[in-house]
């Protein structure tokens, strides 16, 4: 996986360096630099969308590489895994199988390759879809090229990306509620993942008596992050960021905002515009994320759920926990304390090195942690500080950015020691509190 993540980011890095790249009417006849191709290619593949040059001065053949790094490295753990699954001769490990899986509602389908072939037609299915939703809005806008931009924005959006092709991505849509609603459906549907949409699907196809605790458990709190986020949005903006809107117009800024941090990245509204309120809130959301087996970044709802129950519910004599007529293991909650503990870490470990680097040049705290936050959820929302950023600073965000996608990804499969079974040690007391 890692190095297959790695040759994308390469590949596209040559690829944006191609002078037929770029078409800055200032820089006519030159190339892009290495560093900001280098960061493209890494946001794109990441899904994150934070871009230092804008993607609108990019040539169309740039343009469409960015648009196919967005889509390759949005399911570029389903490449990888397909790949495996065409070698002939080889057996999957049983880790890699389990990966696999992973995407997937085990209950319902066990062959890997009809669930890599499901995953492929639910996203064709999808980005088709909102292709033509999206084309119909900006013909009636009068976008030039709608068939491009269509296309384009619906994979970004389903693909929890954020790139744009307009110079101010969707500040000039945002009296727009088609355009918001539209997008914002398209992230919801690839932040909650393939497992989700196929239990839905053979549910209503009567396949399936009920969902199952994971598809109930995503949707429910998926649903009370966007309603609630959407409320907080409207209360905290109806008199700032909002103002001179009318009432549909708020209620859609207001619940585009509230999903557009759980990685997508778009933003109709200047983030630096914000109260300081919206934008912790936003911080809040980016740092959560999406669903287990999406597209979408961050640590994912369900970690976000079992650590919040881990804090409120006193467990067992066994380590488990009861939620909604269900018993959660002690495995499954240790794990996702684990994994919340790890991504931590690893997000105080990048803003602390983007502090030092930004730091001494004057940035604000504020626009640090924003930052951090949005690259290591895959999100790309900024405060307006992205092209601002060192040479430095730009290494630093794109190793957030690749942690955040890859990064994530391997701490799921926690590797076990075998001998560790078979030793047990004296208990220790160690006072806490």
């Amino acid at each position: 996986m890692l190095a297959f993540f790695l040759a994308v980011i390469a590949v596209g890095t040559l690829l944006l360096l191609l002078p037929a790249s770029w078409s800055d009417p200032s820089d006519t006849g030159t190339s892009l630099a290495f560093i900001d191709s280098l960061f493209i290619a890494t946001s794109a593949v990441c899904v994150t969308g934070l871009a230092t040059v804008n993607v609108a001065d990019f040539s169309r053949f740039g343009q469409f590489v960015i648009l196919a790094l967005v889509q390759v490295g949005g399911l570029g753990i389903i490449a990888y895994t397909s790949l495996l699954l065409i070698m002939p001769g080889r057996r999957l490990p049983f880790r890699r199988l389990r990966t696999i899986r992973g995407f997937s509602v085990t209950d319902v389908e066990y062959d890997p390759a009809r669930i890599v072939r499901n995953i492929v037609l639910f996203t064709l299915f999808i980005e088709l879809f909102g292709t033509f939703m999206v084309y119909l809005i900006f013909l009636g806008a009068g976008v030039s090229d709608p068939g491009f931009a269509a296309l384009f924005h619906a994979v970004s959006a389903f693909c929890n990306a954020g790139f744009s092709l307009f110079p101010d991505n969707l500040e000039s849509f945002k009296g727009n509620p088609a355009l918001l609603c539209a997008l914002s459906l398209l992230i919801v549907l690839g932040g909650i993942g393939f497992i989700v949409l196929q239990d839905i699907e053979r549910y209503l196809l009567g396949k399936r008596k009920n969902l199952s605790y994971h598809s109930k458990l995503v949707l429910s709190v998926t649903a009370v992050l966007i309603v609630g986020a959407a409320a907080a949005f409207w209360f905290l903006e109806r008199d700032f960021s909002f103002a001179g809107m009318g009432p549909l117009e708020k209620a859609a800024n207001a619940l585009f905002q509230a999903i557009t941090p759980r990685t997508a990245g778009f933003n109709a509204v200047r983030q630096t515009s914000l109260s300081q309120p919206s934008k912790f809130l936003t911080i809040i959301l980016m740092f959560i994320g999406g669903a287990p087996g999406s597209i979408a970044g961050g640590i994912k709802v369900s970690t976000a759920y079992l650590v919040l129950l881990v804090m409120l519910k006193r467990s067992n004599e066994r380590g488990e926990i009861n939620s909604f007529k269900r018993r959660l293991s002690a495995e499954t909650t240790g794990t996702a304390v684990v994994y919340f503990l790890k991504a931590g870490f690893l997000l105080i470990v990048a803003a602390g090195a983007l502090s030092l680097s930004e730091g001494p040049r004057g940035a604000d705290f504020a626009h640090i942690i924003f930052e951090s936050v949005s690259a290591f959820g895959t999100v790309g929302l900024s405060l307006d500080f992205t092209p601002y950023l060192s040479v430095v600073g730009k290494l630093i965000i794109i190793a957030t950015m690749f942690a955040g996608r890859v990064g994530l990804i391997a701490l799921a499969f926690p590797v076990s020691n075998a001998k560790s079974a078979y030793v047990v040690y004296p208990e220790a007391e160690v006072l806490v509190g």
